[in-house]
């Protein structure tokens, strides 16, 4: 595509050099150019691209859009200065790959907990109508039934252009797309035009990137003030940020609930660790899943996909067929009688809802044993309030790693302990090795009990020191269940 085409997505300054150069692509990273591509220069987190001009010429950008003229020019390269590089690197992108998202309806999630769920439900459930269809997500990728890793629950906004850019080309109507708070802050998600928007939830989280609360809930509110008066924007009257969310939208408000009048109602009228009985505006349908933040989660998908313009009953019928996804409440049964549950909760109001959701099926039945650690390098403030979560709502609790990267596990499990009282100390294990911890609630279960090993979820690593080495919670656990059938 030609440069001078590409930029008509952006509002330019100074200008040196030739427009009429052909480029083959677009990057942000000077490791990743090829001959002919055009270098986008952007003060990110860690690094400023600015100081990487220099290498993504000598590796062959032939055009560089910046904030900052270089001292030196190359007269083979064409300079283009911007304002804002961040914010335009969305939209040469989206000009580049084809405006992916006018040829196919993109629905964006947004909230702490329950996106991964919604976005990955919808996606499933539109390919079960008959449609081609594409996820982005935290646990992967998907164009259609072709498998895409992911290491971000938002990619850089190249990456999502790419993607969606294939989708389109593949022949997706629909595309279902978790949107971090990052994503909203960093304009990962600029040039996008979105067909609707999800809200989940607002609790704490990446306040180590947001630094507030109040900032927080901007990055999520300014998802829905850019959607267009052509989309919905469906929010969850439950929580007390639910329709701050859409106050200033020009988007279509839909609602949805389990407690209040709604545009979807539901009611949670019978639960057990095989599924639920709902009432969904009326009408009654079995699910596979558990406990009533599932409930609200099934909720959103359904009035989403009616929002789409699918009926009721046919979304109902394909409701009763969906299964959890992977890493969220995935429970697992050990001959001994005891269930094991391994859940993404790494929020303290994620962990509280899963551990909600146990006391209210368990029914005082049988002990709750909770394995939960904190992943480093993150917000340190909610590692006391995990601790006094797990410890309120459960019999006994082992503190253990999570994804440590570059701090000390131990350091990080102290954090969590600090949060307690001499007196809670009574239940409370602190066990660094993970495993050694999943093992130690396996032997202190009996028939009836349920251990929730918390906070990693689908993931099948640890992240130490840089490294990611394998781990799956699920793995170890059916390793145990193994060698307890063994051992009878």
């Amino acid at each position: 595509m030609k440069l001078g085409n590409i930029l008509q997505a952006i509002t330019t300054g100074m200008v040196k050099g030739n427009l009429d150069k052909e480029i083959s692509g677009i990057q942000m990273d000077s490791r990743q150019i090829k001959e002919g591509d055009l270098f986008v220069a952007v003060k990110g987190t860690q690094t400023d691209g600015h100081a990487y001009i220099g290498k993504a010429i000598e590796k062959g950008a032939t055009a560089v859009v910046c904030e900052t003229l270089p001292e030196t020019l190359s007269e083979t390269v064409t300079y283009i200065q911007v304002n804002d590089s961040e914010d335009a690197v969305g939209r040469l992108a989206t000009t580049f790959y084809g405006d992916p998202t006018s040829k196919l309806d993109l629905i964006g999630v947004t909230g702490t907990n329950g996106k991964t769920t919604i976005a990955t439900l919808l996606y499933n459930m539109f390919r079960k109508f008959g449609y081609k269809a594409g996820l982005i997500s935290t646990v992967c990728n998907y164009i259609d039934g072709e498998a895409i890793p992911t290491d971000h629950t938002t990619p850089d906004p190249i990456t999502l252009n790419q993607l969606l850019g294939r989708m389109a080309d593949e022949g997706c109507k629909y595309a279902f797309m978790e949107v971090s708070s990052h994503a909203v802050a960093q304009k990962r998600i600029g040039g996008l035009k979105f067909a609707g928007g999800i809200f989940t939830n607002l609790t704490r989280d990446h306040l180590d990137y947001h630094k507030t609360f109040e900032n927080y809930l901007k990055a999520k509110k300014a998802f829905f003030d850019g959607l267009p008066k052509t989309a919905f924007a469906l929010t969850n009257a439950d929580d007390r940020n639910g329709l701050v969310m859409t106050q200033n939208t020009k988007a279509k408000v839909a609602t949805y609930s389990l407690r209040s009048l709604a545009d979807f109602k539901g009611k949670v009228l019978e639960d057990g660790f095989e599924g639920m009985l709902l009432d969904i505006n009326n009408r009654e349908v079995n699910v596979q899943f558990i406990g009533r933040f599932n409930a609200s989660n099934l909720l959103a998908v359904y009035g989403a996909a009616c929002l789409l313009g699918k009926q009721p009953e046919d979304v109902l019928l394909l409701l009763s067929t969906l299964r959890p996804v992977s890493g969220r409440f995935d429970s697992l049964r050990s001959t001994k009688g005891y269930t094991a549950i391994v859940d993404y909760a790494h929020t303290p109001d994620a962990l509280t809802n899963v551990l909600n959701t146990i006391h209210e099926v368990l029914n005082g039945r049988g002990k709750v044993i909770t394995v939960v650690g904190a992943g480093g390098n993150r917000d340190k403030g909610k590692r006391p309030i995990m601790a006094q979560e797990a410890v309120r709502l459960s019999d006994r609790v082992i503190i253990t790693s999570d994804n440590p990267r570059f701090e000390e596990p131990q350091d990080i499990i102290n954090d969590m302990l600090a949060g307690l009282k001499s007196n809670d100390m009574n239940k409370v294990l602190s066990i660094t090795d993970r495993k050694e911890a999943i093992r130690t609630a396996c032997m202190l279960a009996q028939a009836g009990d349920v251990i929730l090993v918390a906070g990693k979820g689908h993931e099948n690593y640890q992240d130490i020191k840089g490294v990611k080495h394998h781990f799956d919670d699920k793995e170890v656990l059916s390793e145990i269940f193994k060698n307890e059938n063994n051992q009878e």
